[in-house]
């Protein structure tokens, strides 16, 4: 069974959002699998709900420069109820010949999360149990990579059992990306302290260079600008080629206006320097692009739309 969580940014659904809508983006998050050359990809969705407004998350984003984009952002990337951006919180399940791994480990639960609230304290266990429902146990992972390490992409890195942080999946190297880590460590967050230190302490983090290479069919990319040492992550198997993103693109918004950043990149000329290379790079050919919080079915192709860029779901 798929379970999903539905809670907006200010509480959960209800009112004018209603059954109908929650029934919609239901049908719009069931985990198919794709298949890439030998490699099986699927995404592990813990939540996908309408977040922020596009002005919360983008300085740029009047009311005046999103009208001309709502014709093709509605419904699948902007509530046309509430104004929000449609926006999974998701890990992807990578299975090769020789490999069980996940990219990215979402929010998770119990963490001491500030901001957003609703992340604070979760109790909701639905990533795991989709996880699980997709064939998967924790101690069948052999690696987990991270995009970079934000709350909502290193949160079930851990779950608390008799008061304690430990590694969710017992088996499994965590991959970081070196300057990622030390600069999360020289924080010293919550985030460190909950998600990271104890893959430290259970030596089961490996630390690696920005291109690092696991074998011939999954290797980073540095693509620095959300957060210190953010990473994309390649896949490749014959000659079928993916890419998952991470965070250097958060939204379809970011397609005609690449040049809009989030609000909480680490370095905002950066982030548009790796957004714009990135699209570019992967414009028009056969690259597999896997989002982090594009909606549902949050995968495709990047194609040319006028001056700027779109997205063909697959």
């Amino acid at each position: 069974m798929i379970v999903l969580h539905f809670v907006n940014h200010y509480g959960t659904f209800q009112g004018a959002i209603g059954l109908l809508y929650i029934m919609e983006l239901l049908e719009r998050s069931v985990m198919s699998v794709l298949q890439l050359g030998d490699i099986s990809i699927q995404r592990i969705v813990e939540h996908e709900v309408p977040v922020y407004h596009p002005a919360e998350f983008f300085d740029e984003a009047t009311a005046d420069a999103v009208e001309p984009y709502r014709e093709w952002l509605e419904p699948k990337a902007l509530c046309p109820r509430t104004g929000r951006m449609i926006m999974p919180v998701q890990s992807y399940l990578v299975q090769t010949r020789y490999h069980c791994i996940l990219i990215d480990t979402c929010v998770g639960c119990q963490k001491s999360y500030a901001e957003p609230p609703e992340w604070h304290q979760r109790s909701n266990g639905a990533w795991l149990s989709n996880l699980e429902a997709a064939g998967v146990h924790p101690e069948d992972v052999d690696y987990v990579f991270c995009t970079h390490l934000h709350s909502d992409h290193c949160g079930w890195n851990t779950r608390l059992v008799d008061g304690r942080w430990v590694p969710t999946f017992p088996k499994a190297k965590y991959v970081f990306a070196r300057d990622e880590f030390q600069a999360t460590e020289s924080e010293n967050s919550l985030i460190f302290i909950e998600n990271v230190l104890p893959i430290l302490e259970a030596k089961q983090a490996v630390l690696v260079d920005s291109d690092y290479a696991l074998d011939d069919e999954i290797w980073l990319e540095p693509t620095v600008g959300h957060s210190a040492g953010h990473v994309a992550i390649h896949l490749q198997s014959g000659r079928h080629h993916a890419a998952m993103c991470g965070d250097l693109i958060h939204s379809p918004l970011q397609l005609a206006e690449p040049g809009w950043s989030c609000y909480s990149d680490y370095d905002l000329a950066a982030s548009v320097r790796t957004r714009k290379t990135f699209l570019n790079a992967h414009c028009g050919n056969d690259t597999l692009v896997l989002t982090a919080h594009f909606p549902s079915p949050s995968v495709g192709h990047i194609v040319p739309r006028g001056d700027g860029f779109d997205f063909l779901y697959v």
